[in-house]
């Protein structure tokens, strides 16, 4: 009799020990498997395909407007004016030392104390007003506030020295309507080049801070309540560290904005305030020296520097404030 093979079920894998001296052998089945190649991403794939060239309209203007000048204040720092009486072009190191001595290191060092002063005090006002439109609860009251501070902010150069002139001068209506003159008050000084210029600082430290304030989480100051933190506790330990960042990065936005404005300033006081801004203006337009294009440069120069190292702090300020406050 005949009988026919049991069939045997497949497995995808089956598994044979066998004995004999301490030897154990394994026998291992698979089914083929078929697995498609990955597909080779392009190089232009990796780069986002081509939205990269939309960045190339900024470079471009990045390069023009800003690489090229800069390019051309490093080589005209280091070499003679073209209009000096000789060795017009030479390699020197004069421009830079004449730009940190004398009359241009004042002019530097004042430029530095208005601009500190300047932030310091607009950081200080800037965020109690921030914090009352941001709590409020009239929308009309903060979207008016935050409109008249973007207008604010960029409103400077001669209007504003015009419009304090004609409130704050000499004859300005105020100074006459209060008797300011008697009381030794002059717009033309320091103390009115400070106050001018907090015009447009502290709007420009309202609209910097205000997107910090709104990341603030209800439940942070909930949970300090339930802790029966007082309001000062609560901005002591809680806010103003987290805030720190932030403040930090609007006080360095806000001293390089001061750092480089020019036309308010060159309008309203003229030389009564050494600035460096009119140090280069002066040195440009040979009205103390002739032949002294290039010391104009080297202090361009300076200020490019400041303005690198008042970048290098805020970036990193504003990646840390982002991190608590997304």
């Amino acid at each position: 009799m005949t009988t026919a093979p049991t069939p045997v079920p497949t497995t995808p894998a089956a598994t044979v020990t066998g004995g004999g001296a301490g030897a154990s052998a394994t026998a291992t089945t698979t089914s083929p498997t078929t697995t498609a190649p990955a597909p080779r991403r392009r190089p232009l794939a990796r780069l986002g395909g081509a939205s990269w060239l939309a960045t190339v309209p900024l470079l471009l203007f990045f390069l023009i407007g800003f690489g090229l000048p800069t390019v051309a204040i490093v080589i005209g720092a280091f070499t003679t004016s073209s209009d000096a009486e000789t060795g017009a072009g030479q390699f020197t190191f004069d421009n830079l030392a004449d730009s940190v001595q004398g009359g241009y290191l004042t002019a530097m060092l004042s430029s530095l104390k208005l601009s500190a002063l300047t932030a310091l005090l607009s950081t200080v006002i800037g965020l109690p007003i921030a914090q009352a439109v941001v709590t409020s609860r009239r929308t009309w009251l903060r979207q008016a506030v935050l409109t008249a501070s973007g207008v604010l902010a960029n409103f400077g150069g001669l209007p504003l020295a015009f419009a304090f002139v004609a409130t704050l001068g000499n004859a300005g209506e105020i100074t006459k309507l209060l008797h300011l003159t008697d009381h030794g008050w002059s717009l033309y000084s320091f103390t009115g080049l400070t106050i001018v210029y907090l015009y447009f600082l502290i709007p420009l430290m309202v609209l910097t801070i205000t997107p910090a304030l709104d990341g603030l989480r209800t439940q942070w100051r909930e949970a300090a309540q339930n802790n029966r933190a007082t309001t000062v506790q609560y901005w002591r330990h809680v806010a103003l560290p987290i805030l720190l960042p932030s403040l930090l990065g609007g006080f360095v936005l806000l001293f390089g904005s001061a750092f480089a404005a020019y036309a308010t300033a060159a309008a309203m006081v003229g030389a009564t305030v050494p600035l460096v801004s009119r140090s280069i203006a002066d040195a440009l337009s040979g009205n103390v020296l002739v032949g002294q294009g290039n010391l104009a440069l080297a202090l361009s120069l300076n200020m490019i520097v400041v303005a690198v190292l008042v970048m290098a702090v805020y970036l990193p300020l504003q990646r840390r404030s982002a991190r608590w406050l997304s």
